[in-house]
């Protein structure tokens, strides 16, 4: 039986390279586990995020908007303005979608990421 969501990975060529310095140092995300080639964002037990390398995996990727990320957030526009200011490309300014607010950055490998808040 299938009991929820336990996580979700980004590959990468080299995830030393680009990713886990920005999603651990830029974001902010705790490292939980780290292991050669494979990071574990959050702690296991709970939805994380992981991030690995993959020997399939080259380059930025070519079709962003097939999967994307959220981290939960309680100020979107907090988080927008504090990571627009350290450089962050985004997508999508925080955007008021019924109860959620919204707003889509790009990682260094172009992968989409959703920071959501609860507005409502």
């Amino acid at each position: 039986m299938i009991k929820g969501f336990g996580g979700a990975t980004i590959w990468s060529e080299d995830l030393n390279k680009q990713l886990l310095p920005f999603y651990r140092d830029t974001l902010g995300l705790p490292v939980g586990v780290q292991t050669e080639g494979f990071v574990v964002l959050g702690q296991p037990g709970t939805a994380v995020l992981c991030l690995g390398t993959h020997s399939e995996v080259h380059g930025k990727n070519a079709d962003p908007s097939r999967h994307m990320v959220s981290l939960i957030t309680d100020d979107a526009k907090a988080e927008f303005q504090r990571l627009k200011d350290a450089g962050v490309e985004f997508v999508e300014r925080p955007t008021d979608y019924g109860q959620f607010r919204i707003a889509t950055l790009k990682d260094p490998e172009g992968n989409l990421v959703q920071l959501l808040e609860r507005v409502g």
